[in-house]
């Protein structure tokens, strides 16, 4: 399984670097009116999928600064054989570089989510599922399309994972091995 997630993620990453050295050189810099966009995440810094809102909130010359907002919902299996949907909220903040339509996106993030896990119930020796927080930092490098004056929106990048536990006391961990892909429209 190891081996074929090594396989996906360097297929993005060529893909995107065929990307970035296709686009034509660009002589002067653009200012975007369309600093908007609504998309659909698979993967990336929204674990799974998540519909995203983003605004380009800053631009001088070539760099422009982005921030994002998401929601999703995970499904959950229950122990009592139930499921039950789950909200997961995505944030992230990049950096974009680029004269026109092509750039190359750099940021982190900030996912929280809700899961279950078994707590046992001292009195009646029982296991219940118990609602817990939790949340992981997506780190962003990747290709984002996107014109000026809006349209359609797509980007592809590398996203590592780095995993805390909030309040838990357990470990940290840090899961190279994520990527995601976006497709939408700047408006």
């Amino acid at each position: 399984m190891d081996h074929q997630h090594n396989s996906s993620l360097l297929l993005v990453l060529i893909f995107a670097i065929a990307i970035s050295f296709g686009a034509r050189a660009q002589t002067e810099t653009e200012t975007f009116t369309a600093k908007n966009a609504v998309y659909l995440e698979v993967g990336g810094s929204s674990g799974r999928y998540a519909v995203n809102y983003s605004k380009i909130f800053h631009q001088k010359g070539k760099l422009k600064l982005n921030a994002s907002a998401g929601f999703s919902m995970w499904r959950n299996e229950k122990l009592d054989s139930k499921t039950s949907w789950l909200p997961v909220i995505p944030l992230e903040v990049t950096a974009l570089y680029g004269k026109s339509n092509h750039h190359l996106e750099m940021g982190f993030g900030f996912t929280s989510f809700l899961s279950t896990s078994l707590k046992l119930v001292s009195e009646t020796f029982e296991f219940r599922d118990k609602v817990v927080f939790g949340a992981f930092i997506p780190l962003r490098v990747g290709y984002r399309y996107q014109k000026p004056e809006g349209g359609f929106f797509f980007r592809v990048g590398y996203t590592p994972i780095i995993d805390f536990p909030p309040r838990t006391g357990g470990n940290w961990s840090f899961n190279p091995y994520w990527a995601g892909v976006s497709f939408g429209k700047s408006f």
